[in-house]
């Protein structure tokens, strides 16, 4: 917990508005990603299928479109924004397995792979100033 708040301190003294959009961007990402698997749940099904062998294929298909909605509009408002990005971890870490595994999409695993190198990032440093997470700590 100590980290945490040492690294929310270092956060909000270093943060910039670019990085600020950088979170928002990220997390419209997220939330357009999830609107797409839900509108066509069996191209969500197909990207799946080369893992489905372990089971739980239909616990995929309902865990991961509600994840990245709700998880995306937590991530632009910058409300419990860790913990919303450790909801995607296992998503996305899914994702460049799927890609590895399955047939080789360059343009998935590459955008994948970006999408989770911002997340880490982002897990790192916090949701910044701009966000409802520092509005709340300072009503407090």
């Amino acid at each position: 917990m100590n980290n945490v708040k040492r690294l929310n301190k270092w956060a909000n003294a270093h943060t910039y508005f670019p990085v600020d959009l950088l979170r928002i961007a990220l997390g419209v990402f997220l939330f357009v990603k999830g609107i797409s698997f839900i509108t066509n749940v069996q191209y969500l099904q197909d990207l799946i299928s080369p893992i489905d062998t372990m089971g739980g294929g239909m616990f995929l298909v309902h865990y991961i479109a509600p994840a990245h909605m709700v998880g995306g509009i937590m991530i632009v408002f910058g409300l419990l924004t860790r913990w919303a990005i450790i909801a995607q971890l296992p998503i996305l870490l899914g994702a460049i397995t799927v890609n590895l595994i399955g047939n080789m999409h360059s343009q998935s695993i590459l955008l994948a792979f970006l999408t989770l190198g911002v997340c880490l990032f982002f897990l790192f440093y916090g949701s910044g100033k701009n966000s409802a997470d520092y509005y709340f700590k300072m009503q407090e």
